[in-house]
């Protein structure tokens, strides 16, 4: 198969599973049926995957990478480093908090091996985390903010995501509109530097 139609074929197969995981969650999802919504054979699936585990580690890569592709784009585009962290805080917020993050945070929380939650951990913050790190070093050295790199990325997320994550995984919140995204972004980014900046 040709690397763009196997590509293809890849989101598609990830988009059905996306639509059953969240209408069916994770313990109720399986193989065969993500290989009949999405018109795929099941051999298919297994080689690609291996196994459901392997299907879920996929599609949070596929995610991480979104994030992190946005994420480098932001930091390409803009020549100022406080810009850069302006641009960057909405798309981070808005991907941690669609609706394919909140379906893979809520396959996670219903995993009690922690199997999930683990992959969860290693594939998404250990892909999108250091490009922060990288970001807040970059900071640091010129000036702008004082502090170790890694703890100021961790408290900027904190102030950025706070508990939202959790409650729109649990259902308690709904899709934010861009404009809140935007306002929450840059009010973490104002206390952040009220926090860290250099005077």
């Amino acid at each position: 198969m040709r690397e763009d139609n196997r590509a293809l074929r890849r989101e598609q197969i990830e988009a059905a599973a996306y639509a059953l995981l969240a209408e069916k969650g994770f313990q109720n999802m399986s193989m065969l049926a993500v290989s009949k919504a999405a018109k795929a054979s099941n051999e298919t699936l297994y080689r690609w995957y291996g196994d459901k585990i392997g299907l879920f580690k996929a599609l949070i890569a596929t995610n991480a990478e979104r994030v992190a592709v946005r994420l480098r784009a932001a930091f390409d585009k803009s020549s100022q480093l406080d810009r850069t962290l302006a641009e960057i805080g909405p798309v981070l917020l808005s991907m941690l908090l669609g609706d394919r993050a909140v379906a893979l945070n809520r396959a996670a929380a219903a995993d009690a091996s922690g199997v999930l939650g683990e992959a969860l951990a290693e594939e998404g913050r250990g892909k999108v985390f250091p490009l922060m790190v990288d970001l807040f070093g970059k900071l640091v050295a010129r000036g702008k903010l004082t502090g170790n790199p890694a703890e100021l990325a961790a408290l900027y997320i904190d102030l950025l995501v706070g508990d939202l994550q959790i409650r729109r995984a649990t259902g308690a919140l709904g899709p934010l509109r861009d404009r809140v995204i935007e306002d929450r972004a840059r009010l973490a980014q104002e206390r952040l530097f009220m926090l860290a900046g250099v005077s």
